[in-house]
């Protein structure tokens, strides 16, 4: 073994101490001062032992770790093609971003024309279509949050181009249904999957029936590289453009640090530019650099292995909260799943009921002040947010019929966590908490 090894095995056992010594979690509720997050980290050493590793090879950019990553999801969600991103934001900029290539003919996004979603969510969903100068239309949503097929019809138009839609705190819309809807009317379709990885409808992965999936890798969510996020598809085509804009826009497939894999670097000829102009530096798009780095992807590694363990944790999690509060139905519209489906749950939504004697702040109140953290649904109901307010409804934005549970769910409901660092303790603590509230 030659000095850098000896180095290295060195540096690689005092982390695995420093783990053991700084970050593992003695697992100890105080019912009188511990504080439950909604979610948050769940490592071990591996994942810093990955880290110190990529650290050490100073690679930086994407590279070995990165596509060690993009293969590992590939398997674990039985598609072909996934490309690792910065983050959930940038997986849906580049998923929605993608569907206005030239490269896709008739069914390219132009501007003004309709991409169907919902305004109870996460904005960076709306976000690129409105960035781009396309047209969300809002159609209401169930009082899980997620989309309701039913209204689909009635917000179709000639202009409409995609459903842009994402599976509600892990639990799957109604899938069938509007990919049936986008067969027949030959939608693309976006499934934002950044709350439910590893979630099942018909015993296939979400993020896997549309044309593109998304993925975020944020801490709070299913597993995490800190920042990151993800792309999917089976689409050549859009693999294809999905690689171009997330890479400036390059028409070059080379890896980064290799050259001219197509073996006709110098001898290609792309629009008006001269024969054989270098194909390192020829655009067919206008992209964006939305890598990630092979820092981020060696962490992903690692939570990749854990993964199946955190989607069975947040289930039981899950489980033992609805089990628990079922009692409390006359106060509380509880979450359903959905038909043919088994959720990957990122929370647990409470609804109050019509008439019940307290106010979601209030309920969200108590608990914050007993040390349980709340969040709402997201944006509640976007469009009544301020960053709508230069926009003209019915230019900029069309609602299709009314947005009644939409506005329900931005009145009325909260979320508490189910991540997998909740013990039995804690999740019987917030029963009882919220049980002492209502009565």
């Amino acid at each position: 073994m030659n000095k850098i090894d000896e180095l290295k095995n060195s540096i690689m056992s005092q982390i695995a101490e420093y783990y053991r010594l700084a970050h593992r979690d003695d697992g100890v509720f105080d019912a009188t001062h511990s504080r439950i997050n909604y979610a948050g980290r769940i490592f071990d050493e591996n994942e810093l032992l990955n880290l110190t590793d990529a650290a050490l090879e100073f690679w930086l950019t994407a590279g070995k770790w990165t596509k060690q990553f993009e293969s590992g999801l590939a398997d674990f969600l039985g598609i072909k093609h996934v490309l690792l991103v910065n983050s959930g934001s940038s997986a849906n900029l580049l998923a929605f971003m993608a569907l206005t290539s030239p490269l896709l003919g008739e069914r390219t996004i132009k501007r003004g024309d309709e991409v169907i979603t919902v305004a109870a969510g996460f904005p960076t969903t709306v976000a690129p279509i409105i960035q781009y100068g396309a047209v969300p239309v809002f159609v209401d949503v169930d009082l899980n949050g997620n989309i309701r097929p039913d209204l689909l019809n009635a917000a179709l138009s000639v202009k409409t181009k995609a459903v842009f839609a994402a599976h509600t705190l892990g639990n799957p819309f109604a899938l069938k249904e509007v990919k049936d809807f986008c067969r027949h009317h030959n939608l693309w379709l976006i499934e934002d999957n950044c709350d439910a990885l590893g979630a099942q409808y018909q015993n296939c992965y979400t993020g896997t029936f549309g044309d593109v999936g998304t993925s975020s890798f944020y801490p709070p969510h299913h597993m995490t590289m800190g920042e990151g996020g993800a792309v999917y598809t089976d689409n050549p085509t859009l693999k294809k453009i999905l690689l171009s804009m997330r890479d400036w826009g390059r028409d070059c497939w080379c890896e980064t640090g290799f050259d001219n894999t197509c073996g006709c670097r110098f001898s290609g000829k792309f629009g008006t530019l001269p024969e054989g102009y270098d194909h390192k530096y020829v655009y067919s798009h206008f992209g964006y650099n939305l890598k990630a780095t092979d820092l981020q992807a060696a962490i992903g590694c690692a939570q990749l292995e854990k993964l199946p363990e955190f989607i069975r944790k947040r289930r039981e999690n899950f489980a033992f909260l609805r089990s628990s509060l079922r009692d409390c139905r006359d106060i509380f519209i509880l979450p359903e799943t959905t038909e043919n489906s088994e959720p990957s749950w990122f929370g647990f939504m409470l609804t109050r009921r019509d008439n019940t004697p307290f106010s979601r702040n209030e309920l969200a109140q108590h608990l914050e002040a007993n040390r349980i953290q709340t969040r709402n649904l997201f944006a509640g109901n976007l469009t009544r947010h301020p960053c709508f307010e230069s926009l003209v409804e019915g230019c900029d934005y069309r609602i299709a019929g009314t947005l009644t549970n939409t506005d329900k769910i931005m009145n009325d409901s909260l979320w508490i966590g189910v991540y997998p660092g909740m013990s039995e303790a804690k999740l019987d603590y917030m029963v009882k908490t919220i049980k002492k509230f209502i009565k």
